[in-house]
C-alpha cells in the first residue's frame, strides 16, 4: 500500500477561487468536527478524516512516530485482522490510502455514494477499536525503515534537502524529517504508537470531511449513528505558533553522490496563520511569482536565458503551515558556473525587488498565473475534500479560496517590495551549497 508523505503548498486548495457549492458545518457533541461539500455532478463521494497531529509535533527522541502510526491504522482493529480494512474497501468497489505530513495526518476512502454508511463505519471502528499488536508494529516499522532508505537515504538529493531543512529550520518541528531520524526511527516501541494514537487520535482533535453526492441530511444521521459514542478525550497542551525571531544567516556545504550541484536558499518567513498582517502572506505569494512565474518572470528571463548562469532554477512560497512558512530558492548551475556565483546572482534579483517596484505588467501577469495555475487543482471531490480538510485543521477561514483572487487584488507593487525588505534578510536565510563528491560528475 503506498503511503503519501505531503507538505501541502498552495496549490492544494486556492484552485476554486470564487467557487460556490454548498458547504455545511457541524460539531458533534465530543467534539467532531464534521465538514459535507455537496458536488452532485458525479454519484461518488470522498470520506475523510483529519487529525492535528503531525510530525511537528514529535518530541526529539520520537521522530517519524506520526507516520509509522499511519501505517498502523490499516493494521487492525478488534473486528479486523491486518490489511481487512483495505481488502473490505476494494471489495465494494473503493480506494483508500493515508498521508503524513509536518501538520497534520489524513485518511480516506473513495466510492461510489451508495457505500457512504460502510466508509463511515469502517473510519470509527478503527479509531475506536484500534488495536496495535507488538509484533505487527515490529514488522511494520522495518517496512518504514525499508521506505526510509529508498527515498531517502539512497537518494542523494533527497538526502541533501533533509541536511539542509535541519540547519534551516532551526528550533521547529520542521527541522526533522516526517519520515524520522534513522537512528530514531529504528528504536521506536509499540508503547510511543499506543501513547501517540491515545493523545491525538480523539474527536476533539479531528475533522471528518464528506463530500461528494451528498447532503448533510442524509450525512448527519449516519455521522451520529458511528461516531457520536466515541469518548472525547483530550490533547495535551502545544503551544501557540508565532513568527520566529531571526535565528541568522546559516550555511551549510555537503559533498554527495549527487550529478550535479545544487544551490539551496530558504527564508524563514511568514504563514499565513503566524502573519501578523495576513496581507503579508498574498504579497509573498506574488513575489515568488514576480522571480518565477513563467517563462517571462525573472529568474527565467535573466538568470537561464538571459546570463545563462542556470541550467534550471526556481522560487516558491509555502505559506500554508501551522507554524512558520518559508520562501525558497533552487538552482543548479551551468557547466563551469560556481554555486558562489550562482547565489550572487540570486542575492541580486532580490536586492532588485528591494530596491525597485514590480512593474504593473509584472503584476498583471502573477496575478492571472497564480489563479489559472489552480483551477484545474480543485476540479475533483477528492481536491475539494483535500481543500476543506486543510483549511479546518490549520484553523483557517473556510472560505479562503473564495475570497483568494480579491485578496490578491489588493496587493500592490509597493506591497511586494515591503515583504522583499522585511523577510528576505540575511539574518533570516539559510544556504546549502550540495557539490558532487570528488571524482563524481
Amino acid at each position: 500500500m503506498k503511503k503519501w508523505i505531503l507538505g501541502l503548498s498552495l496549490a492544494c486548495w486556492a484552485g476554486l477561487a470564487g467557487a460556490a457549492l454548498p458547504t455545511h458545518s457541524f460539531t458533534l457533541d465530543n467534539g467532531l468536527k464534521v465538514l459535507v461539500r455537496e458536488d452532485h455532478r458525479a454519484p461518488v463521494v470522498t470520506v475523510m478524516v483529519w487529525f492535528k497531529a503531525g510530525s511537528i509535533d514529535e518530541a526529539p527522541f520520537e521522530t517519524g512516530l506520526a507516520h509509522v502510526l499511519e501505517h498502523m491504522m490499516f493494521k487492525g482493529t478488534e473486528k479486523l485482522g491486518p490489511g481487512d480494512f483495505s481488502r473490505l474497501v476494494a471489495r465494494y468497489g473503493g480506494s483508500d490510502n493515508a498521508f503524513t505530513s509536518y501538520d497534520y495526518t489524513g485518511y480516506y476512502q473513495q466510492y461510489e455514494v451508495s457505500r457512504l454508511p460502510l466508509a463511515l463505519e469502517l473510519e470509527a471502528e478503527r479509531l475506536a477499536n484500534l488495536k496495535i499488536d507488538d509484533e505487527e508494529f515490529y514488522r511494520e516499522l522495518q517496512v518504514v525503515m525499508e521506505e526510509r532508505r529508498m527515498r531517502t537515504d539512497d537518494n542523494p538529493n533527497a538526502l541533501a534537502w533533509e541536511k539542509f531543512q535541519a540547519v534551516a529550520r532551526p528550533g521547529t518541528g520542521y527541522a526533522h524529517p516526517i519520515i524520522g531520524w534513522r537512528s530514531l526511527l529504528s528504536q521506536l516501541q509499540p508503547e510511543q504508537a499506543r501513547s501517540w494514537f491515545q493523545r491525538f487520535y480523539v474527536p476533539g482533535n479531528a475533522t471528518l470531511v464528506i463530500a461528494g453526492d451528498v447532503t448533510r441530511d442524509q450525512v448527519e444521521p449516519l455521522v451520529e449513528k458511528f461516531f457520536s459514542d466515541l469518548p472525547a478525550g483530550s490533547t495535551p497542551p502545544r503551544p501557540k505558533q508565532t513568527i520566529n525571531p531571526p535565528a541568522g544567516e546559516r550555511r551549510l556545504t555537503l559533498a554527495l553522490p549527487v550529478k550535479v550541484p545544487t544551490l539551496f536558499m530558504m527564508y524563514n518567513v511568514p504563514s499565513l496563520v503566524t502573519a501578523q498582517d495576513k496581507l503579508d502572506f498574498y504579497a509573498l505569494t506574488m513575489l515568488a511569482g514576480v522571480l518565477d512565474g513563467g517563462m517571462s518572470a525573472r529568474i527565467e528571463t535573466d538568470l537561464v536565458r538571459g546570463q545563462k548562469l542556470v541550467a534550471g532554477a526556481g522560487a516558491s512560497y509555502s505559506g500554508i503551515q501551522r507554524g512558520n512558512g518559508t520562501f525558497t530558492i533552487q538552482a543548479a548551475p551551468n557547466p563551469g558556473v560556481t554555486l558562489d556565483q550562482v547565489e550572487e546572482a540570486l542575492r541580486e534579483q532580490i536586492e532588485t525587488l528591494q530596491t525597485t517596484l514590480p512593474s504593473e505588467e509584472e503584476m498583471a501577469r502573477v496575478r492571472a498565473g497564480v489563479l489559472a495555475g489552480q483551477v484545474y487543482e480543485k476540479d475533483s471531490v477528492m481536491g475539494q475534500a483535500m481543500e476543506l480538510g486543510t483549511l479546518s485543521t490549520l484553523g483557517l477561514d473556510l472560505d479562503l479560496s473564495a475570497k483568494f483572487a480579491d485578496e490578491l487584488a489588493k496587493v500592490t507593487a509597493e506591497d511586494v517590495q515591503r515583504v522583499a525588505k522585511q523577510w528576505l534578510v540575511p539574518e533570516r536565510l539559510a544556504v546549502g551549497h550540495v557539490e558532487p563528491e570528488q571524482g563524481e560528475e
